[in-house]
C-alpha cells in the first residue's frame, strides 16, 4: 500500500469543495482525516467506504495518548448519511463519541473547536 500524505499539526480546514480541502496553506485533493496529531488523506470517496483504514492515523494516536480526541465529526459528503457499524463499534470501544452530519457543517464544527482549543478530530469525505 501507498504511504498517504500527512500534514503533522494541528490544522483549521480554510476551505471545502471542488472535490478537496485547503488547510495549512495548502490544497489536497480528496478525503481527510484531521487530527490533533495532523491531517492524513483518505481514500474512502463515500461514507460506506469509511473502515479500519481510513480510521487508522486516529486509532494510533489514541493508542499512543488516550484521551487525545474526545470527539470526532464524520462528514459523511454532500448529505448526512449513517457511520457504518463496524467503524462506529471501534470509536465507541476506544471511548471516542462521534457525529456524522454532511461535511459542511462537520467542517464548520471542527472549526470552531479547534479553535477552542477542544480535543477533537474529524474525518471529512470530499465534496464536489
Amino acid at each position: 500500500m501507498a504511504t498517504l500524505p500527512f500534514v503533522p499539526g494541528r490544522h483549521a480546514i480554510e476551505s471545502y469543495g471542488g472535490g478537496g480541502f485547503r488547510f495549512a496553506g495548502m490544497s489536497h485533493v480528496g478525503s481527510i482525516l484531521a487530527t490533533p496529531r495532523g491531517v492524513s488523506a483518505v481514500a474512502a470517496t463515500t461514507i460506506a467506504e469509511v473502515g479500519d483504514e481510513a480510521l487508522a492515523p486516529l486509532i494510533a494516536e489514541l493508542e499512543a495518548t488516550p484521551g487525545a480526541v474526545e470527539l470526532l465529526f464524520v462528514g459523511a459528503g454532500a448529505a448526512p448519511a449513517r457511520l457504518p457499524d463496524a467503524p462506529g463499534a471501534r470509536l465507541r470501544a476506544l471511548g471516542v463519541r462521534f457525529e456524522t452530519m454532511a461535511t459542511g457543517p462537520a467542517t464548520r464544527i471542527y472549526n470552531v473547536l479547534v479553535e477552542e482549543g477542544r480535543r477533537v478530530a474529524a474525518l471529512l469525505i470530499a465534496v464536489a
